[in-house]
């Protein structure tokens, strides 16, 4: 009997989960150092061997079983057990009326998340599910965590609990966010997709063009925004209209300008390689018909690109949404701002509240947009 080798990676990690890392870790307040507990400490005993059995019986699928239907089932069945787990210990090592103490999920935790979520990966991939079909389970998984939520499971876990002191501050530095990261990548796509066309009809323009976006591109993002702060700063005090539409040295504007630059180039660039790719024979027909230069670009060339043009834009939205985060720094707003905050308190979980929806909203959009790209290259002419 052969054994699955992510498989065993997996249940690796699992044992060391269990049994080895701390499943959560318990503190007095928000800040002081934490005391970790293992799985078997941090539930009732019941529960503790429950969720250690359930998960054993997940990883032996993961290293026995090739289905991926029942691997699937295996890693569904432990993320079902575990995510929960973690609300009912922060109940039972929490002190009946303290207030002040602080439980968050531990390493092991976080180990048998990403365990699990291999499985899952690995087994959605084997499956070959078709768009509709990952957006159906994104989908699930979003009503999962949902009902998650609303269920109150996980209200005694830490980073609720600094959410439930933040909530009206966290949805409105989550539009903040989302404003900044889709807002430069339309920007980015309205200036990106005519210069790429142009780049495409120009081969001369196209080095010089793209030069320029690769420098860019390598400069890091702190200092980006730093360079950017001065000569805003400059426009808002010389320009009495650019102040009052909101363009000033520091806050969103410079960190808009900033992630515009960074999103021109992967859409500039798979523009032009889109359009290259376009078979000659194709154009040359469409010219026989009687198409103009226009039309052949909007008609032939840019859906026959279309894929390759959506990849970019998937590469930059997926890039942006991680970089807005930086733009706390210079009073831009977003979820780093908590990022930025717990890290000078020291409070670990003000870390995760910003830092876990960012991840998500990335890791959403990028399975929304590769299940667009899947179907705009289905309905290629």
């Amino acid at each position: 009997m052969s054994f699955d080798r992510l498989g065993t990676v997996v249940a690796v990690l699992a044992a060391a989960a269990l049994f080895a890392l701390p499943f959560v870790t318990y503190r007095a307040n928000r800040i002081v150092s934490g005391e970790p507990r293992l799985l078997l400490h941090a539930l009732p005993l019941a529960a503790a061997w429950l969720v250690a059995g359930l998960v054993a019986a997940a990883a032996s699928v993961a290293v026995l079983v090739r289905r991926p239907v029942l691997r699937l089932a295996a890693a569904g069945v432990g993320l079902g057990v575990v995510v929960p787990a973690v609300g009912l210990a922060a109940r039972f090592v929490t002190p009946e009326g303290n207030g002040f103490a602080r439980v968050s999920p531990g390493a092991g935790f976080w180990v048998l998340v990403l365990a699990l979520g291999l499985l899952a990966a690995d087994s959605l991939t084997r499956l070959r599910f078709g768009p509709f079909a990952r957006l159906c389970a994104l989908a699930v998984a979003a009503g999962a965590v949902a009902a998650l939520l609303l269920s109150g499971a996980w209200q005694d876990v830490s980073v609720l609990k600094e959410y439930a002191v933040r909530a009206d501050s966290f949805w409105r530095e989550g539009e903040r966010h989302l404003a900044l990261a889709l807002g430069s990548v339309a920007a980015a796509a309205a200036v990106g997709l005519p210069l790429g066309a142009l780049c495409h009809r120009r081969a001369a323009l196209r080095g010089p063009v793209l030069q320029v976006l690769n420098i860019v591109q390598t400069i890091p993002s702190i200092a980006l925004f730093g360079m950017l702060m001065v000569p805003l700063g400059i426009l808002a005090a010389k320009v009495p209209l650019a102040a009052a539409l909101g363009i000033r040295g520091i806050g969103a504007a410079p960190a808009f300008v900033a992630l515009f630059l960074y999103a021109l180039l992967p859409i500039v660039a798979n523009t032009v390689v889109g359009l290259d790719q376009v078979p000659p024979l194709v154009v040359d027909a469409a010219r026989g018909m009687g198409m103009s230069r226009r039309q052949r670009l909007m008609q032939v060339k840019l859906p026959l690109a279309l894929p390759i043009v959506l990849t970019g834009i998937r590469i930059v939205l997926v890039q942006n949404i991680g970089l807005a985060t930086v733009a706390a720094l210079i009073g831009g707003g977003g979820f780093g701002t908590f990022v930025f905050q717990g890290v000078g308190q020291t409070a670990m979980d003000l870390v995760l509240l910003g830092a876990i929806p960012t991840v998500a909203i990335a890791f959403a959009a990028a399975v929304v947009l590769d299940a667009v790209i899947d179907l705009a290259g289905r309905a290629r002419p």
